[in-house]
């Protein structure tokens, strides 16, 4: 009796299941993997046959899983498509890494078809040129151009109106009142070595103080912090009153080195502006935790003080002591603008091309986003807006 009951219900049961085997979508098929081109090997594109018409009706959508191995456990949801698209590319892979891809059709009634997998492995490949960054590369050559341009400009002799600086404007002021006091001029040449590029630009602008100096007759000492940079200093020095018609004026011994040991420098500087009172003070480099000491020292003895650094933690200090503060870019700018060089005015002028292009940037980025928010990302508008936002964050301006 209970068999004949357990037949009579597998009977009914299995005709059931093989309807639902059967209610499945086809799979997708003729699935084939190749390597995106033109990027910076980490895509990979995929794609398959559509399926007949009869059933693409029933599709909903396709779902893409990726595996390094074709191990069908180890396959990784990638993301979901519409059927009406019979290819995808994969981002963000790996191209230290083979891959296999799986494709699954969805029904409408959530029903999957049976998986398709690539037959073979594959693996991202750079290229020798990533075709996204393409507008990077437009922009460069703008910028490069622009650049050369203003260069073969300088030149020829036409001059180029560069903006007045007014830490540089003070420099015959506070060189007029040393001599007037007789007192001496501080230079303080940062306290990194030549590798710096901040120790350049302090050392360009140390040429322009000597001249000065030299005209006038003053005497400027500039203790260091590397050995290599007292060597450069005193070259600069020596240059400098050679150009002012006052080599004789040279002294090489108030162009000297003190050590390399941060707060022990610091220490001999802050004693000697303490004893010997310099009526102008010039801080020009990368400075550290010693920017506060140096620019208080100074602002107690009541000398004029111009100060110049690119480094954002001690510009504070730096505008609150001193008179004048040449505040990171413009510190840059100012040894150019006192060298004179057309290499350098050029450079600085074709450099203003790129700041123009990356503000236009910026303000092109913030408008999309706004807009793309405002409209919804769900909508197809708002999403359109929000990529090409992104995009211009991540592949132009970064």
């Amino acid at each position: 009796m209970h068999t004949v009951l357990l037949v009579l219900v597998f009977s009914l049961i299995h005709p059931n299941l093989q309807g639902q085997e059967s209610s499945g979508p086809a799979s997708p098929t003729n699935l084939s993997a190749s390597d995106h081109p033109w990027d910076h090997g980490e895509k990979i594109d995929i794609q398959w046959d559509d399926i007949e018409k009869n059933e693409q009706d029933k599709v909903r959508s396709y779902s893409i899983y990726s595996s390094r191995s074709a191990n069908t456990d180890s396959f990784i949801f990638v993301g979901t498509i519409d059927s009406d698209i019979s290819k995808y590319t994969i981002e963000k892979l790996d191209r230290k890494y083979s891959y296999y891809f799986k494709i699954i059709a969805v029904d409408k009634s959530g029903n999957e078809s049976e998986p398709t997998v690539t037959l073979s492995a594959i693996s991202p490949t750079r290229q020798w040129f990533d075709g996204r960054r393409f507008p990077l590369f437009i922009i460069t050559l703008i910028f490069c151009g622009s650049v050369v341009y203003w260069i073969y400009q300088a030149r020829t002799g036409i001059p180029l109106k560069i903006r007045k600086i007014a830490g540089l404007e003070a420099v015959d002021e506070a060189v007029g009142r040393a001599t007037e006091m007789g007192r001496s001029i501080l230079f303080i040449p940062g306290i990194q070595d030549m590798n710096e590029i901040q120790t350049i630009a302090g050392i360009t602008v140390l040429s322009h103080v000597a001249k000065v100096a030299a005209e006038y007759d003053a005497k400027v000492e500039v203790p260091t912090s590397r050995s290599l940079v007292m060597t450069a200093a005193r070259e600069t020095v020596q240059a400098s009153f050679l150009t002012a018609g006052r080599p004789e004026s040279y002294n090489q011994d108030l162009v000297y080195y003190v050590t390399d040991e941060q707060f022990g420098y610091v220490a001999y500087v802050q004693g000697m502006m303490v004893r010997e009172k310099p009526a102008a003070c010039f801080y020009m480099g990368a400075f550290f935790a010693e920017s506060l000491i140096l620019a208080e020292t100074g602002n107690t003895i009541g000398a004029i003080q111009v100060a110049g650094t690119a480094m954002p933690a001690q510009l504070p200090f730096f505008v609150a002591a001193c008179d004048y503060t040449l505040i990171g870019e413009e510190f840059f700018a100012a040894s150019a603008y006192l060298s004179g060089e057309p290499d350098q005015l050029g450079s600085l002028k074709g450099q203003d091309i790129g700041k123009i292009i990356v503000a236009a940037g910026i303000i092109i980025g913030v408008t999309l986003l706004t807009i793309g928010t405002v409209a919804g990302p769900e909508s197809g508008f708002g999403s359109s807006l929000i990529d090409a936002a992104e995009y211009l964050k991540s592949v132009i301006l970064t």
